[in-house]
């Protein structure tokens, strides 16, 4: 169901350098849009973020892969999960001595990911640079050698375990 063009209007807030629409699909996060500068900024931020990792012995890029537990109340977590916070701690745990002792992680993900899609792609985030993941995701996921595995990392989004690939 389309809302009028009027009242579409009436929900958006216009400021300086973003837009925040205030309506979107059922489910959804307000979305922003931010202007060219703040985008040419971030941009350059992650160059100086890249450099500063390169000079202190970090890669720019790595790939990784990873699965995500979710609970009640986390970011974008899907409606049908039901588990609470320390549920999904738990279950984190259990998952990471799996991973810890050997057991394929491209299982792993496909047993006990909560995110969309990651089954189908054995939880692989493709490349990724610095200033493209949440922080402590990101600090968490560069601090490792290819084929290791990372404690669990706590987000918004959830609890993460996380494997870099290269």
């Amino acid at each position: 169901m389309r809302l009028p063009s009027l009242l579409l209007a009436l929900t958006t807030l216009s400021l300086p350098g973003c837009v925040v629409s205030t309506f979107e699909g059922p489910g959804e996060p307000p979305r922003v849009a931010t202007s060219p500068q703040v985008e040419a900024a971030k941009a350059n931020a992650a160059t100086r973020e890249a450099a500063a990792a390169e000079a202190a012995g970090q890669p720019a890029e790595i790939t990784a892969r990873h699965l995500l537990i979710a609970y009640v109340g986390a970011l974008r977590a899907s409606t049908s999960v039901t588990r609470s916070k320390g549920e999904a701690q738990a279950r984190a745990v259990e998952a990471l001595k799996r991973a810890k002792a050997g057991e394929d992680f491209e299982q792993l993900v496909k047993e006990y990911s909560d995110e969309p899609g990651a089954a189908e792609r054995g939880g692989s985030l493709g490349h990724f640079g610095h200033g493209m993941m949440v922080p402590a995701f990101e600090k968490a996921a560069f601090k490792l050698a290819p084929g290791e595995v990372s404690e669990i990392v706590e987000t918004q989004f959830g609890f993460h375990v996380i494997q870099r690939t290269e």
